[in-house]
C-alpha cells in the first residue's frame, strides 16, 4: 500500500492553520469596541429591559454548534464508513484509511463553516454598531440633560425627540454596553445554524436522506478525450460500446422504477440539528437580544456558509454516494496553475490500491471481467465499475 506523501499531509495542515487562525481573527474582532449608532430615548424598539440569564449562553452554543456536530461526525465517520459496500477480504488498513479520511473531511468542513460565521459575524457586527432591543436598559441614560448630547433630530417640531450619542449613557460596565451596539447580525444565529446545518447536511448525506429524483442525463462509460492527436479505427474482432442511452428512450426501467423515497424515520437525523438551530434563533428574539431582521439575516449567513464549506469537501447529496472528496494529487497539494484544471490528476492505477478503492466506493469486484464489476474511467477521473454506469442510464 502507497504511502500519503509529506507534501500531501502538509497542505492539509496548512488548511487547519488557515481555519484556526480565521477564527483567531474573529476572535480579535470580539475584543474591538464597535460603533456606536445614536439612537432616540424615545424609541420603543430598544426599550425592551435587560435579560440577565439568557436561555442559550455562549458556553452552551459552543457545545451545541461546534461540540455536538463535531463528536456526531466522529461517531458516524467511525462506525457507518466505509459501510456495507465493502466486499470481504478487503484490507482493513484501507478501510481505516477511509474512515480518518472521512472524518478528516467530515472536520475540515466543519472548522471552515463555524470560522467563517465568527470571522464575518463579528466583523459585521464591529462594523454596523446597531442598537440591541434592550440598549437603554443597558444605557442607562442621563434624560435630564440630553440635549447636551443630542447629535440631531428635529427637537423643536417633535417636542424634544434628539438624536443623542452613546456618551449619554452612565454605565460604569464598559463591556456590557458595547455589547449593547451588537445586534447586526445575530451571531446566536449566524454559528448555530452554520454548525448545526452543516451538520444536517452531512447526515443526510451519509445517510442518503433525499428526495427522490430522476437522473437528468445519461453516462457515456467511454468518453471521448479532450484532445486527440491519434485516430483509431474500430476493430471489426473487438466488440464496440453500444450508443448512450438518451432520456426517455429506455423501455427497459420505468421512470417510477428508478428512485424511491427514503425510510420516514431517517428525517429524524437531520431535523434534530435543524430544531436545534431553530430554537436557538428564537432565544434571541424572547431574549430581547435581536431584533427580527438580525436573527434572519444570521440565520441565512449561517445557512449559506454550512452549505459552502459542505461542497468544499463532500460530493452532492444526490449524486455523491454519502463520499466526501478525494484528497489533491501530490503535484497539486499547495495550488495549480492557468488551465490545469481541479486539484485532482486523474490517473488509472492497476495496483491492489486502486482495486480496493473501487470496491471501497461502489461494492463491485474489480478483479472479474466485463458485466461482473469491470472499472471504466468516468469523465472527473473516477474508476466507475461498468455495470454501474449502465444502471445510470435513465429512461
Amino acid at each position: 500500500m502507497a504511502r500519503t506523501s509529506k507534501r500531501l499531509i502538509a497542505s492539509y495542515i496548512l488548511d487547519w492553520i488557515i481555519i484556526l487562525a480565521i477564527a483567531a481573527i474573529g476572535a480579535g474582532f470580539w475584543k474591538v469596541t464597535p460603533n456606536h449608532r445614536p439612537f432616540t430615548l424615545v424609541d420603543p424598539s430598544i426599550s425592551f429591559p435587560y435579560v440577565e440569564h439568557e436561555k442559550i449562553s455562549t458556553a452552551v452554543l459552543a457545545v451545541l454548534s461546534l461540540l455536538f456536530p463535531a463528536i456526531t461526525i466522529f461517531i458516524v465517520a467511525m462506525l457507518f464508513v466505509p459501510g456495507p459496500s465493502v466486499p470481504a477480504g478487503t484490507p482493513k488498513s484501507m478501510i481505516w484509511r477511509r474512515k480518518l479520511w472521512e472524518w478528516n473531511t467530515g472536520w475540515l468542513g466543519l472548522g471552515l463553516t463555524l470560522a467563517l460565521s465568527f470571522f464575518l459575524t463579528q466583523g459585521m457586527k464591529n462594523l454596523f454598531g446597531k442598537p440591541r432591543p434592550d440598549l437603554l436598559s443597558r444605557c442607562d441614560p442621563d434624560y435630564e440633560h440630553q440635549a447636551d448630547y443630542a447629535l440631531g433630530g428635529y427637537p423643536q417640531v417633535l417636542n424634544g425627540l434628539y438624536l443623542v450619542s452613546s456618551t449619554i449613557c452612565r454605565q460604569k460596565d464598559k463591556g456590557r454596553l458595547n455589547d449593547g451596539f451588537s445586534s447586526f447580525p445575530s451571531g446566536h444565529s449566524s454559528y448555530s445554524w452554520a454548525g448545526l446545518f452543516y451538520l444536517a447536511l452531512y447526515l443526510a448525506s451519509k445517510f442518503s436522506i433525499t428526495i427522490p429524483y430522476l437522473l437528468p442525463f445519461s453516462y457515456n462509460p467511454n468518453p471521448a478525450p479532450t484532445f486527440s492527436t491519434k485516430t483509431t479505427r474500430p476493430s471489426s474482432s473487438s466488440p464496440s460500446l453500444p450508443p448512450p442511452a438518451q432520456p426517455g428512450n429506455d423501455p427497459q426501467t420505468p421512470h417510477r422504477s428508478q428512485s424511491a423515497a427514503p425510510p420516514t424515520y431517517l428525517l429524524i437525523l437531520p431535523l434534530i440539528p435543524l430544531c436545534l438551530a431553530i430554537y436557538i434563533s428564537s432565544t434571541r428574539y424572547s431574549d430581547f437580544r435581536h431584533h427580527g431582521f438580525d436573527i434572519l439575516f444570521g440565520s441565512l449567513m449561517g445557512i449559506f456558509i454550512s452549505w459552502f464549506s459542505f461542497r468544499m469537501y463532500h460530493l452532492p447529496i444526490r449524486r455523491g454516494g454519502g463520499w466526501a472528496w478525494g484528497p489533491r494529487s501530490e503535484g497539486r497539494a499547495f495550488g495549480t496553475g492557468v488551465g490545469l484544471g481541479g486539484y485532482r490528476v486523474a490517473e488509472r492505477k492497476k495496483d491492489d490500491d486502486h482495486r480496493h478503492q473501487g470496491d471501497l466506493e461502489w461494492g463491485k469486484s474489480t478483479t472479474s471481467q466485463g458485466t461482473s464489476g469491470e472499472c471504466v474511467d468516468a469523465p472527473n477521473g473516477v474508476a466507475v465499475p461498468e455495470t454501474s454506469a449502465r444502471q445510470q442510464q435513465p429512461v
